[in-house]
């Protein structure tokens, strides 16, 4: 059987589905979060068809599973409304809430967010292709998270809870929110990346509107009515719709203060353009990136090929921390590249639900296309696909191709793939990867793989002030979730980690008086019958 009929026969029947990962019936969403209420939607819709595809009599066609509101700037600028009114310059239920308070709510949606696991799970799977054991893990690690959140939150507000004396003054110092929050996350971890802005902002007292991802929409719709039930009106209002249909009126309004998006630096410059007074918006971005690997000749190449499998192709290489360009000596390049290829091939592939799967479809309908076109690109400039099937394509799979030799003739030198190829570009002077770092737009990430110290000493002086994190004999990654996450130039602006998150939306803010008898009994007064919830000694176990 050619390869291409064995890629074919991943694809199964309706009926060879397995029951446990089927999600039941179609989903058809006519009804979204805004001001408190589920509204009614009976306007356009958006058919979500899944990267899996199921053999039918007509051939193999991606499944519907459902569809969602496809909403205008009219319902877009009523749920800006009901944020403005529920934040209602500092003074709303929401923003003036204790910490304890804010902390009960969200406590109260992680227990009505477990009951719904089963389906968010199921959904992730089907809108993006991710394999069933990692939807788990990225449903997991989210709830993981935001309890991460609450204890950081609680440790901070307990740092806060005491008076600090200087110079005569008195002052508690605490942090206080924003005002309204756009959050936009991406589709490659539609939940995860999109509750890492999403609770952060809300748990700090912010009001938000929240646009799910275009890929990754149908599996928030099972989490509204906990947000509806935790939260007070208007504190959390989702928009539908097309982004550049909605997106740049409520950027225009200048009533959004806070703009958090994972996805493309082009979109982010745009956006933040269109806002009328830039300096009152805070801008929290995760962007594009093209983390590289250095091989250097001094390498453990067994070690090199493990973490380059995983960090280039896991979930696909969909993620922004993949390594999506790779260094290696020379010297040591023929070895490294007949390693990699046997790694490559060993990868099983197929469908999400299947145990031990590494390579799925592709969520994205345009992507086999676009990376066709690479592949052919680097061919033109002298790469060769060097594994046996690379880039073997059946509607939405696409297996993966090591490309080599790379140069920087080609658009995978430069462009961020975002997909299961893997470029390698032979050095010969550790200033060659060096210099490309420099050069690039990108700064998020880079991995070094040496196992002399010298060597890599000599690399990492140069290249922390490159990238944000330089990670030693290991693939690039975003965690552990309390290490900062951010990136240089075009790839990030703000930080984010379990605690820097909770520092991105909010401000320092301090009430500060003058230490005399009148102003101690003041403050005593206050204190004592708890009637300020920003001015308050109260400890929160």
């Amino acid at each position: 059987m050619q390869f291409r009929e064995q890629v074919k026969e991943i694809f199964v029947t309706e009926n060879e589905i397995p029951a446990d990962y089927q999600v039941t019936t179609e989903i058809h969403q006519r009804e979204y979060l805004s001001d408190g209420e589920m509204k009614k939607w009976d306007g356009n819709v958006h058919e979500v068809y899944s990267p899996i595809c199921v053999k039918t009599a007509e051939g193999l066609k991606r499944k519907l599973i459902g569809t969602y509101p496809v909403c205008t700037e009219k319902e877009a600028f009523e749920a800006l409304d009901a944020a403005v009114t529920a934040y209602d310059n500092g003074r709303g239920q929401w923003p003036t809430m204790s910490v304890a308070n804010r902390i009960k709510c969200v406590e109260k949606f992680i227990a009505k967010m477990m009951d719904q696991k089963d389906i968010v799970v199921k959904l992730i799977m089907w809108e993006i292709g991710k394999s069933y054991a990692d939807s788990v893990k990225e449903f997991d690690r989210t709830v993981e998270y935001i309890y991460a959140t609450i204890d950081a939150l609680k440790d901070i507000d307990r740092d806060s809870s005491r008076f600090t004396i200087e110079q005569g003054i008195v002052a508690q110092i605490r942090r206080s929110p924003l005002g309204v929050v756009l959050c936009m996350g991406p589709f490659n971890y539609p939940l995860n990346e999109t509750f890492t802005t999403l609770i952060p902002a809300i748990i700090m007292g912010n009001t938000l509107l929240f646009k799910p991802p275009k890929h990754g929409t149908l599996l928030h719709y099972p989490l509204l009515e906990a947000f509806r039930e935790c939260f007070p009106k208007g504190v959390v209002n989702t928009v539908y719709g097309r982004g550049n249909t909605i997106i740049p009126g409520l950027m225009k309004s200048g009533k959004i203060n806070v703009l958090t998006l994972i996805g493309s630096s082009k979109v982010a410059n745009e956006l933040k353009k269109l806002h009328p007074k830039v300096n009152r918006l805070r801008a929290i971005l995760g962007l594009d990136a093209k983390n590289a690997a250095i091989i250097t000749q001094k390498a453990d190449l067994k070690l090199a090929v493990q973490e380059t499998v995983l960090g280039s192709l896991s979930f696909n290489g969909q993620r922004c921390t993949a390594l999506k360009i790779v260094f290696v000596h020379r010297s040591v390049a023929d070895e490294f590249i007949a390693q990699l290829t046997a790694e490559v091939a060993k990868l099983k592939f197929g469908m999400p639900w299947e145990k031990g799967v590494s390579l799925t479809p592709l969520p994205e309908p345009n992507k086999p296309a676009y990376l066709k076109e690479c592949i052919e690109d680097a061919e033109a400039h002298g790469a060769k696909v060097v594994n046996e099937h690379g880039g073997t394509t059946v509607e939405s799979f696409v297996y993966p191709a090591i490309l080599y030799p790379v140069n920087n003739r080609m658009k995978l030198y430069r462009e961020e793939q975002f997909g299961p190829l893997i470029p390698v570009v032979p050095f010969d002077d550790l200033e060659e990867p060096i210099g490309y770092l420099i050069e690039s737009t990108h700064g998020q990430q880079v991995s070094i793989f040496s196992n002399n110290q010298e060597e890599v000493a000599s690399l990492i002086d140069p290249l922390v002030n490159q990238v944000s994190r330089v990670n030693i004999n290991c693939q690039c990654q975003r965690g552990p979730d309390v290490f900062p996450f951010t990136g240089r130039k075009d790839s990030a602006e703000g930080t984010l980690s379990v605690v820097d998150a909770l520092r991105s939306f909010s401000i320092r803010s301090l009430v500060a008086a003058k230490l005399t008898e009148s102003n101690k009994h003041l403050i005593n007064e206050i204190v004592g019958k708890h009637e300020s919830n920003f001015l308050s000694t109260k400890y929160i176990f």
